[in-house]
């Protein structure tokens, strides 16, 4: 384990800013044991079927192929989802969306909410699980991402999550929520970053959004008036750069106490906005 260890974090360095951790998390992927058994055991033998897989799991990421596509897995708010490239992974600035939807909720114990442009689930089956009086819809205009949505709530037993297949609001029936959170496509089809890194790998349905990525924001902040409660808020997640843009839309639409939130490295990240009804 320990010379293999060492041999893969060396050829991986050139594709991967995480070598040895990408490295590390492959092979307990391949032998189905936690970080801590490589390090207890560093001088154990791996037979060939577990060398054939471990240099098929390396060939992959040295591709460029994120780990949790290569595993199946990705770990969000202190739970593992199934994830597929036909879902977005999962990533630590969107726990800021469930942050700031807890403290909304902390009082609310029957309330309904709504999750749109749900993916794997990881918002809706988390907040889901985290308040479990809840009702929870999660929809996806993707069945595909449904699906694996589906099993992820499953697997962590969120019988208060239910789904439904549509195209933002369109086919979501009238209703009157607390709260509507979003994590929706927001890159520019044109942005750089888009040829680097895990996004060449992840659904371009899920990252990329007309008008300099703003459409999606915009059709969701122009049809949430009609589905919110008095009061009730609206959490939209968007780009580090995007912050006047995206409070100018929720001006537009004449949303009240408009609020912008930065995520663990500082940036801007989730912005709130509170419906009054007219």
């Amino acid at each position: 384990i320990q010379t293999l260890l060492a041999h893969s974090t060396t050829i991986l360095t050139a594709t991967s800013d995480s070598a040895a951790l990408d490295a590390e998390v492959l092979l307990c992927h391949t032998l189905n044991k936690p970080r801590a058994h490589l390090r207890a055991w560093p001088e154990k033998i791996l037979n060939a079927k577990q060398c054939k897989h471990f240099e098929l799991l390396l060939q992959q990421r040295q591709q460029g192929i994120p780990i949790a596509y290569i595993t199946g897995h990705k770990e969000f708010w202190s739970r593992d989802f199934t994830v597929t490239p036909h879902v977005l992974i999962p990533r630590p600035d969107t726990e800021l969306l469930i942050e700031l939807s807890l403290k909304h909720l902390t009082h609310r114990a029957n309330a309904t909410i709504i999750d749109l442009g749900t993916g794997s689930g990881a918002i809706a089956i988390t907040l889901a699980a985290e308040c479990p009086t809840i009702n929870v819809i999660a929809s996806d205009l993707s069945n595909n991402a449904l699906n694996i949505a589906k099993e992820n709530a499953r697997k962590h037993h969120t019988e208060n999550v239910h789904f439904i297949q549509s195209d933002w609001f369109k086919n979501i029936p009238a209703s009157q929520f607390d709260l509507i959170v979003s994590n929706p496509p927001y890159i520019d089809g044109n942005d750089r970053h888009l040829s680097q890194g895990d996004v060449r790998f992840e659904p371009d349905s899920a990252l990329i959004a007309t008008q300099q990525g703003l459409n999606d924001i915009n059709t969701i902040c122009d049809h949430a008036r009609h589905y919110l409660k008095p009061h009730a808020p609206l959490l939209i997640e968007h780009g580090f750069d995007q912050q006047i843009a995206v409070q100018a839309i929720f001006n537009t639409f004449n949303y009240t106490q408009i609020k912008t939130y930065t995520d663990l490295s500082g940036n801007p990240r989730v912005t709130r906005g509170q419906w009054n009804k007219l």
